[in-house]
């Protein structure tokens, strides 16, 4: 009896051993890779390389051409995703039944969708968008291809959101002789807030760091764009360019790329707050 329980904490202490050592292993790997970037980066970074464009294939000048554009192609995945996929998500956590042929085949087109590479995206995004719909190398192509990236990730984690709530909650409402919709819109939708901010995040996070997907849709370009017609490079596609493409880029890389995370920590940030204050002033 006693070696068995010899032999039990011996399990214990390696299980949490291997606990401990992979999330040190992790953190150090964070700590190196944003180390790496922020000594690179931080000694090009200055107003100037904020408020100026790109010169001599951007070995000079700024980001500002970049930043708009950016941007632009992020609105425009937002604006078309959000209730695509809160309608859709509402539609399969609360309308459709778990035993229709029909839903259970949109959940698992969804699954695969969030596991197709990024450079199919960006070849469908280039013959259908530019070529059949005939927007061309444009933001607006970049943004809808985005949109068809992100749309099964932000799907499924806002339906994972209504789903994991009590059902005490609809049985409620219903005895209160509320609606099916009102229910919904009324009392699941702020509860199943946190849902759809993780799925958002994850959505904004995948969306502003894509390149392949863009390479084919937005474009090159590094000039300010002067409409959603108007072809545009994305940062991730600038900091691709000059790290691969143009000799003598790396120090504008490593700051563009610096400027990426803190872009992508800022927009983190930003749904974070506003949407806790939407929390507590529907929900508290």
């Amino acid at each position: 009896m006693s070696h068995l329980k010899q032999k039990n904490c011996f399990g214990d202490y390696m299980v949490t051993a291997i606990i401990w050592f992979t999330v040190i292993g992790i953190c150090m790997a964070f700590f190196w890779f944003m180390s790496d970037i922020l000594i690179q980066g931080s000694s090009s970074l200055s107003v100037d390389f904020f408020i100026e464009n790109p010169r001599n294939s951007g070995r000079a000048g700024g980001i500002f051409s970049i930043i708009v554009s950016t941007s632009l192609i992020l609105l425009v995945c937002l604006l078309t995703v959000i209730p695509l996929a809160l309608g859709t998500a509402i539609f399969l956590a609360e309308f459709a039944s778990l035993n229709l042929l029909f839903t259970r085949f949109v959940r698992q087109s969804l699954d695969i969708l969030a596991g197709i590479p990024s450079i199919i995206f960006g070849l469908f995004g280039s013959v259908f968008f530019c070529n059949i719909l005939g927007l061309g190398f444009s933001i607006l192509s970049g943004g809808l291809t985005l949109s068809c990236m992100v749309l099964p990730i932000l799907i499924r984690s806002i339906e994972e959101g209504f789903r994991s709530l009590d059902n005490d909650y609809r049985l409620n409402a219903t005895a209160l002789g509320f609606s099916k919709t009102s229910m919904v819109f009324r009392f699941l939708l702020p509860m199943a807030t946190p849902g759809i901010i993780v799925g958002l995040i994850l959505g904004i996070g995948r969306a502003i760091a894509e390149t392949a997907a863009l390479i084919f849709t937005s474009g090159y370009v590094d000039r300010t764009p002067s409409s959603l017609l108007d072809s545009g490079r994305s940062l991730s596609i600038h900091i691709f360019d000059l790290s691969m493409n143009i000799p003598g880029g790396n120090a504008n890389a490593y700051a563009s790329a610096l400027v990426l995370i803190l872009f992508i920590l800022l927009i983190n940030l930003a749904v974070s707050f506003f949407s806790k204050r939407w929390l507590q002033r529907n929900i508290l």
